[in-house]
């Protein structure tokens, strides 16, 4: 048994899947991005036909730039999104460090209490955060959106996260701290490089999320100047009238960071996923 969870089959197996998976998820992709090279009619007329001479236009792409300020949405959007992944990975590793290597009184409980924000929605708390931004005067600034999907992130980072770590053999910390290493020096030098895998699958599943969000950007950051490219997109879409070229032209462009990231950190994503099924 132990040698066929281990067979080179398993492993292949499910890269193999996680491959179909990819395949069927960028079937949408594919299918924005053709369309947003084609004329309105070749739209309606062949969607899943790829732009010929009679049909190909950069009409939507043409109106994004013209209408609108899209490279500023873009310019939000990224802000957010990096600087909310760039928190969420590291006090989420650092709480899943603490929650996984020391034992305290209150550990079992602090760890359902952080799992419950995995269960609840956050967005069920929409009214008390936007009572709360309004307080703090942060309504309309990009520094709302970031401490929402921060904290956000954070249960679903922390509950993989600690996870891994509780997989990252003791024998190396204990010599690390015979070695005179403090516990951020174990944390940083010794941890953080054994769960790669798991951090990178962590930022791709939380990235998504936010950089798609409408919800918060509509409650929290409305204007001009904050509007992120997911809300700066809907100004094609009307009650009665879209322009179906600039909306796919938009979206287009907004995937190629979710696209590079997926590149990025594809061989650790899949490390990630599949870690716990070919051991």
């Amino acid at each position: 048994m132990s040698t066929a969870r281990h067979s080179p089959f398993h492993s292949a197996a499910a890269h193999a899947i996680l491959i179909l998976y990819t395949i069927i998820a960028l079937f949408p992709v594919f299918v924005i991005v053709v369309n947003a090279f084609k004329s309105r009619k070749a739209i309606f007329r062949e969607p899943l036909a790829l732009p010929d001479a009679e049909s190909f236009s950069l009409i939507g792409f043409e109106t994004v730039l013209k209408q609108g300020d899209f490279l500023l949405y873009f310019q939000n959007s990224l802000i957010v999104t990096v600087v909310s992944l760039f928190l969420v990975l590291l006090f989420g590793a650092m709480a899943a460090f603490a929650l996984s290597e020391y034992r305290f009184k209150g550990n079992t409980l602090m760890g359902l209490y952080l799992a419950l924000g995995i269960m609840i929605p956050i967005r069920l708390g929409t009214v008390a955060i936007l009572q709360m931004m309004v307080a703090s005067g942060l309504v309309n600034t990009r520094t709302a959106l970031i401490l929402v999907y921060t904290a956000q992130g954070l249960p679903l980072a922390i509950f993989i996260l600690s996870e891994f770590m509780r997989q990252v053999s003791d024998d190396l910390k204990n010599a690390g701290r015979i070695d005179g290493l403090s516990e951020y020096r174990i944390f940083f030098r010794l941890v953080l490089p054994l769960v790669r895998p798991a951090m990178a699958t962590v930022a791709v599943f939380t990235m998504i999320p936010i950089w798609n969000d409408l919800w918060f950007p509509l409650i929290l950051a409305p204007a001009e100047e904050t509007k992120t490219i997911t809300l700066g997109a809907q100004v094609f879409i009307g009650q009665f009238v879209t322009n179906w070229n600039a909306v796919l032209a938009a979206l287009s462009l907004a995937i190629l960071p979710v696209l590079v990231l997926y590149l990025i950190f594809s061989r650790q994503l899949i490390r990630g996923i599949t870690s716990g099924a070919v051991k």
